[in-house]
């Protein structure tokens, strides 16, 4: 059996997402995976933040004779066990986290209308009483 290491294509329209995976050549693309190795995102903006791989199993699967795409051959020597792009990939993962955290909420200050707020409730007697000084 050939095994090529290769990307299956997942997502929707206008929005790709692949798994990095090992599988027979003759499945097709989106067919039977042997082993999941990793994920391509080419939506996310950062370009080293993109790959994550899985660098024994793919090291593991070079090692047993599974032969690369070019393109995936082109991932490996970037972010493969040896990449040349390793620590350019790790800062960018941590500042996509770190973007990616959920922010505490916000509460808005709620606007009452004037009209709304009830007005003081008086006394009408002393109101009265102190409003009109007793001539006597």
């Amino acid at each position: 059996m050939a095994v090529r290491i290769r990307m299956k294509k997942l997502g929707r329209l206008h929005r790709p997402f692949y798994r990095i995976c090992a599988m027979d050549s003759r499945t097709p693309r989106d067919g039977r995976v042997l082993q999941e190795l990793g994920t391509y995102d080419p939506m996310v903006p950062d370009t080293d933040a993109r790959v994550v791989l899985d660098a024994a199993g793919v090291d593991e699967w070079m090692k047993k004779g599974a032969l690369p795409t070019p393109k995936v051959a082109v991932l490996i020597k970037k972010y493969g066990l040896n990449g040349t792009h390793l620590e350019q990939q790790k800062k960018a993962q941590a500042k996509l986290a770190e973007a990616r955290k959920p922010r505490p909420n916000m509460r808005r200050a709620v606007y009452v209308a004037p009209s709304v707020i009830p007005a003081p409730v008086v006394n009408v007697e002393v109101a009265a009483e102190e409003a009109e000084p007793a001539e006597e």
